[in-house]
Formats: C-alpha cells, sequence, structure tokens
C-alpha cells in the first residue's frame, strides 16, 4: 500500500475516532529522554522542518535540555479545527476529561484560531457542560509590545487580547500564474482580482473550495471586503465560471499552474512565492508569478494556540516563547545561503512568509528573499464586516459549485454572445447597450433572498440583513420557525434554496438566447 493510501486511511480513521496523527520530528538528532511537543498543524514539510530544527538548538542553549517537536498532520486548518470540536464535545458527552493529547494547534489563519476560543457547549448526564478547546498562554504585555507593538495590521489584531492566540507570521492572499499560458491565450499578467473575469481564461482557472480551506475563504474574503459585496460576488462567480476544478486543497492550483494545466489560480501569499521560486531555481525563469493585487488584499496572522490540559504545558510556552524571537522569525524570510554568522535564518529551506515581529522589518528587510514591510501597505478594507465571512462557504457552494455545469454554460452563452464587449474586465449589466445581453447579464449576477422569522424576504446586499440572517440561518436560531426541516441545518438549507435559485437564474439566461 502506498504512502498516499495509508495518509487518507490514516486521517479518515482520526477524524472518526476523533484521534489526532502523530510524526515524530525525525530532522533533529536528540536524545531518547528529550522533552516533547506535541503540535498539531497545516504547515508543510519544511515549516516543520525549520522549527523542529531551530526549537531544538534554542532550547538547548537556553535551558540545557533535549527537546523535540512531535507533529500531527491530520488536514488543513478547517479539519483540524472540526477534529478538535468533535474530539472535545465527544470528551464532555461521555465525562472524560477535555484535551490531553496535543500541546498547540500552530498555523491557519485568525478566524480558526479565535473559533478554538470559542466556548463548546454540550451535555453528560442531562447536565450543561461548557468547555474551550484553546486555552491563554498568558504573555506579559511587554513582551508582546516588544515584539508586536501596536495590535493591528490594516484593521486585523496581530493577537487575541485574552491571550487564547498569537500570530507568529503574516499572510496575504493573492493569484498564482503561469506567463507561458497566458502568452499563448494573449492575456496580460494579473494586476487585480478582476482579472480573474477575463473571458480568454474561460476553463483555465485553479480555485478551492472555500469550505475546505480557511485560506481560500480568506482570499474570498479580501475580495467581498475590498471590492464590496455586490462586485465581489460578481468577480467569484465569473472566476468560478472560468474554473477548471474547485479542489479541496490549497496546494493544487500552484501545483497545476507551474505544470501550465491551469493559467491563474488563487492562492495564499507563500505557496506562490514558493511556487515561483521553485520553478525558476530548476531554470523555469519567470515561468510562474505571483502577486498580492494592490490595495486589496487582506494581510492575515497565523496564530498559535495552546489547547486546554496540554500534556507537555511547560515546553508548549516554551515553544512559543522561542517562535516570538529573531532567532525563530528569520526562518520566514531569512535565505539559506545568508552569508552572516549571526545564527539566523534558516537550515535548509526558504520558507518565503513574512515575519510578524515589526523590527524585524527595520533591522532586517536587506537579508529577506522578499524585501516586502507589509505594515507599510496593509490598509484597512473599504468594505468591513465580520459577517461576510460566514455566508461565503454555503453561497459560493450553491453559485458555483452545486450546478457548476450549469453556470459555465450561462457564462459561455454571455462571452460568445455578439454584443460582448472585446475587454478583459469586469462587464456586467450596466455596462452593455444590447438588451438582451443585458438581461442575461442581470440574470447571471442576480443573488438570492431569503425568509426570515417575520416572515420578510431579505437580500445579503448589507451588512444589517447579514447580521440578520446570519443569525436565523446559519447559527440555526429559527429552526423552531419551520422555515427548514427540522432534521437540517439552516445554512444547509440556506445552501439548498440557493442553489435552486442559481439554477434558475442560469437557465433564464438560456431562455434569452432563445427570444
Amino acid at each position: 500500500m502506498n504512502k498516499t493510501a495509508v495518509f487518507v486511511i490514516g486521517f479518515c480513521l482520526a477524524v472518526l475516532f476523533g484521534v489526532p496523527l502523530f510524526f515524530r520530528s525525525d530532522s533533529v538528532e536528540v536524545s531518547s529522554n528529550a522533552k516533547q511537543v506535541i503540535i498539531i498543524t497545516p504547515h508543510n514539510e519544511q515549516i516543520r522542518h525549520e522549527f523542529s530544527v531551530g526549537f531544538s538548538k534554542w532550547h538547548k542553549e537556553h535551558y540545557g535540555e533535549d527537546a523535540e517537536v512531535i507533529w500531527s498532520v491530520p488536514g488543513g486548518t478547517s479539519e483540524i479545527r472540526r477534529m478538535l470540536q468533535s474530539q472535545y464535545t465527544h470528551a464532555i458527552e461521555t465525562g472524560k476529561t477535555v484535551g490531553g493529547d496535543a500541546d498547540l494547534v500552530f498555523g491557519g489563519g485568525s478566524y480558526e484560531h479565535s473559533v478554538l476560543k470559542k466556548t463548546i457547549n454540550s451535555k453528560h448526564a442531562g447536565e450543561d457542560v461548557t468547555t474551550t478547546i484553546s486555552v491563554p498562554a498568558f504573555i506579559d504585555q511587554q513582551s508582546l509590545d516588544e515584539v508586536y507593538g501596536e495590535n493591528i495590521i490594516g484593521d486585523v489584531t496581530l493577537y487575541d487580547p485574552d491571550g487564547h492566540w498569537y500570530g507568529l507570521a503574516l499572510s496575504g492572499f493573492g493569484i498564482v500564474y503561469n506567463n507561458d499560458v497566458l502568452r499563448a491565450k494573449d492575456v496580460e499578467p494579473p494586476n487585480g482580482w478582476e482579472a480573474l473575469c477575463n473571458p480568454k481564461l474561460f476553463g483555465s482557472l485553479a480555485l478551492v473550495n472555500p469550505a475546505q480551506s480557511g485560506s481560500v475563504t480568506t482570499a474570498f474574503e479580501a475580495i467581498l471586503k475590498f471590492l464590496g459585496w455586490k462586485r465581489g460576488w460578481q468577480v467569484l462567480r465569473r472566476a468560478a465560471a472560468n474554473s477548471r476544478y474547485f479542489s479541496a486543497s490549497s496546494l493544487k492550483p500552484p501545483a497545476d499552474v507551474s505544470q501550465g494545466d491551469a493559467a491563474m489560480g488563487v492562492c495564499i501569499d507563500f505557496y506562490g512565492r514558493y511556487q515561483s521560486q521553485a520553478i525558476a531555481s530548476r531554470g523555469g525563469g519567470d515561468r510562474i508569478g505571483y502577486i498580492d493585487p494592490p490595495g486589496a488584499t487582506m494581510i492575515d496572522p497565523d496564530p498559535i494556540s495552546l489547547l486546554r490540559n496540554a500534556p507537555n504545558e511547560k515546553y508548549a510556552k516554551r515553544f512559543i516563547e522561542f517562535c516570538m524571537t529573531p532567532r525563530a522569525q528569520s526562518l520566514w524570510q531569512f535565505k539559506v545561503d545568508d552569508p552572516t554568522d549571526d545564527g539566523l535564518g534558516p537550515d535548509a529551506w526558504e520558507l518565503r512568509r513574512m515575519p510578524i515581529r515589526r523590527d524585524m522589518y527595520d533591522l532586517f528587510i536587506d537579508r529577506m528573499v522578499d524585501q516586502v514591510n507589509p505594515f507599510e501597505t496593509a490598509a484597512a478594507s473599504p468594505y468591513p464586516d465580520r459577517n461576510m465571512r460566514a455566508f461565503i462557504a454555503p453561497i459560493f457552494s450553491a453559485m458555483a459549485m452545486d450546478h457548476h455545469e450549469e453556470l459555465v454554460k450561462a457564462w459561455r452563452a454571455i462571452i460568445s454572445h455578439p454584443a460582448y464587449p472585446n475587454t478583459t474586465t469586469l462587464v456586467t449589466a450596466q455596462d452593455v447597450e444590447d438588451p438582451q445581453l443585458a438581461a442575461m447579464l442581470e440574470a447571471f449576477d442576480a443573488m438570492p433572498m431569503f425568509v426570515t422569522n417575520e416572515d420578510e424576504k431579505l437580500g445579503m446586499d448589507t451588512p444589517e440583513n447579514r447580521e440578520v440572517l446570519k443569525y436565523g440561518w446559519l447559527r440555526n436560531q429559527w429552526i423552531d420557525e419551520k422555515l427548514w426541516h427540522p432534521e437540517d441545518h439552516g445554512s444547509g438549507a440556506l445552501r439548498r434554496i440557493g442553489a435552486d435559485y442559481f439554477n434558475l437564474q442560469y437557465e433564464s439566461v438560456f431562455v434569452e438566447t432563445l427570444e
């Protein structure tokens, strides 16, 4: 049986029984009685290697003890969060102690770590029991000020004020692209999110299902927060119509773009930069590029959280301490062949991540692979609304995935219409004079409305409406109002109602072509 099959079977068993998959760090030689830290992570092998090596050396120097990291890699951040929620809920219901299997969750976006902070409610023996997955690590404020300075970048916090999570790196989100494929299609390299709408890219985009990737959800959230709800969904719908597939893994688009199987893909910044570097190092020149859409990408911290009842809490806190040092921060961006003999920099891999310590950019930017200071370029989004994110997975699934064939047919009918403008930019009904094409675009871009508990229909186009619908549908608060089947969940019902609506809209595009 191959390694992939073993991992898939093991992951399925882990999710089923709530048991993390553990992999011993084999990159560092340590004694058999080394102190251990058990870390659940979505991070790739390169990051795990660098932080294993770095932590073991640092811990020996500072505390005189051998220490090693035991990695648990059960999937992406969303899968990790769901796995932990299932474990903790099951422990409550069976009267067992929650946690105790691992010390830390390292990696993923601030949203997922904020969810780990939230209360889990369940019952045991008829009694209500509440707990949280993460607990505060309680780092003193002076140390936090030294590392982070002001607790903000753009309009995003760098660490949880209550101490449940601390950002360790910064992530941007953008577009990875293949210059060879673009030249063959007579398409310019992207300069913003609306490049994904280009009809010349029909069947050539690589996208990820946001329900399975927290990083891609954040990328889509950036599109909505910087372009606005209406125009953001117009971009996402055209991108979906141009897409070849919707992967479950955020690693697939950069890989497919690099192989020429796709022209562009949405991805997290370090995946795109790393793929570009890997191709260049193998003689591929500038074949692969990556762009953070200027002024339109979210900068999000990549945090670490201390788990409840951590079996090795003292050493887990030391790992957090290490990760905040300049030595660890240099692992994210320094070059492998850095000539300065000061103990900074990676062991074997250039990770292409952005450090979160502000002083790293003042002191060491000339030693970084990507000499960009995100603290200078980050900006607050013009359309801030924390409720946007909750709608991304169900609406994108309903709009793009549940009836993708119909979406593609409708888009093909629109872009092949004789009156469709010869342009690479986003075209809406307001941009065309032909009444038939305008009606087709109007139907294509229409968004559903949903019934409230007061028998009122609301669209999702305002922050106020989104707050109401999120509470009632996505938080399942209106289940007693019989707006959906009592055995269903509101989010699932909203997705199905939305999917039926979108399908009818796509069919109406075809009707217009027959009239």
